[in-house]
């Protein structure tokens, strides 16, 4: 694919950071406040991605969303869910009427669920390897592909389904921790929406009716990003990367809807979160949702007592090092990276979010 050099212009040397990532797999989970569209009503929801998206199939030992306080809203307990309760595959699956498909780990002891898809998505992972020991998207993907051999699922099974798939930068953080550079980084972006695409049309040729793909958020307000501004502005410097991403995306998208022959009835499709993002920051007075505004949008309910911690983390005599909010319902983030179970909803109830989700399922 390729890139035209005016968007480059956009860009300078950034700094991104990690969506990284008693066990118990929270399955089926219907939510009470959505429904499902009338127009096409899918059977199965494919899940790919990263922290964004996944609801328990990081290991234990490899991130916190397994420990306290991650859990406390929903199910009251550590979950695997990179929030305080519901993520945004909850609401993707709430919106289609659905219960949210069960993490890919727990296939072989939920086998009865797999007839509603799953999540494969890893948290931390990405497009390529990560900083992370996690499946990223294109083994995350082979995954699925084991599955149609060993007659889990058929190509006609899936032609009754949708993909959800998340990208939420993690790719660019490993890029800057190894020591990417600036000059070379033009090249990075390029093979990565090349990876992109062969990935989305693998998923396609397996036989998926329709894949959303998320635009990358405004990663210079993640609440890691704002900390050294008191919680009170973005960083500039992150979102020049994040507006070239977010240009070259709709490439990736239009070109596979033309090499599939579904330009008219498109498979491919942008789910806006970047949009649906700002609308929640600058409490966007077209904003008409049931959701809360936030005071302090960017400051997030749990956070690491100093730079060397994290939500969740513990000292070797098992004192928290983080601080906790009273009421994770006033936040919009609840970690450094990672919105609340409220600020999730909140996004999904903007019309940004709700006008991609109805051009993804047909119904305008």
């Amino acid at each position: 694919m390729d890139t035209q050099n005016s968007l480059f212009s956009l860009f300078c040397f950034f700094l991104v950071c990690f969506f990284s990532g008693e066990q118990e797999v929270v399955e089926g989970t219907r939510l009470p406040w959505t429904s499902s569209p009338f127009g096409f009503r899918p059977k199965m929801l494919f899940v790919f991605g990263d922290s964004y998206a996944d609801t328990g199939n990081t290991k234990i030992a490899e991130t916190r969303s397994w420990k306290f306080p991650y859990g406390i809203t929903f199910p009251g307990k550590p979950s695997g869910r990179f929030s305080d309760g519901f993520v945004s595959t909850d609401y993707i699956a709430g919106y289609l009427g659905m219960k949210t498909p069960i993490p890919y780990r727990w296939r072989e002891q939920l086998s009865e669920r797999v007839k509603d898809g799953l999540n494969i998505a890893y948290g931390g992972t990405g497009v390529f390897d990560t900083m992370v020991a996690e499946p990223n998207m294109t083994t995350q993907i082979d995954f699925l592909q084991q599955l149609l051999h060993d007659s889990v699922y058929t190509k006609r099974n899936l032609k009754t389904s949708v993909a959800f798939v998340s990208v939420a930068g993690n790719d660019y953080a490993t890029y800057k921790a190894k020591n990417g550079s600036a000059q070379d980084f033009p090249a990075f972006i390029e093979s990565f929406m090349n990876q992109l695409m062969v990935n989305l049309k693998r998923i396609h040729d397996m036989g998926v009716r329709k894949i959303g793909i998320t635009s990358l958020v405004p990663l210079g307000c993640l609440p890691r990003n704002t900390a050294p501004f008191s919680f009170q502005h973005c960083d500039d410097t992150y979102n020049a990367l994040v507006d070239l991403h977010n240009q070259l995306l709709p490439q990736v998208v239009n070109t596979l809807n033309q090499q599939t022959n579904t330009s008219d009835n498109p498979s491919f499709f942008i789910l806006d979160l970047y949009n649906a993002f700002w609308i929640v920051f600058n409490r966007n007075e077209t904003y008409k949702g049931n959701g809360p505004t936030f005071e302090k949008p960017f400051e997030p309910c749990c956070f690491g007592v100093s730079g060397g911690f994290k939500c969740g983390n513990v000292d070797e005599n098992g004192e928290n090092k983080y601080t906790l909010c009273s009421d994770p319902r006033s936040k919009f983030f609840w970690d450094g990276v990672h919105p609340t179970e409220q600020g999730w909803y909140v996004v999904y109830k903007t019309p940004a979010f709700q006008n991609s989700l109805k051009q993804f399922y047909g119904l305008t």
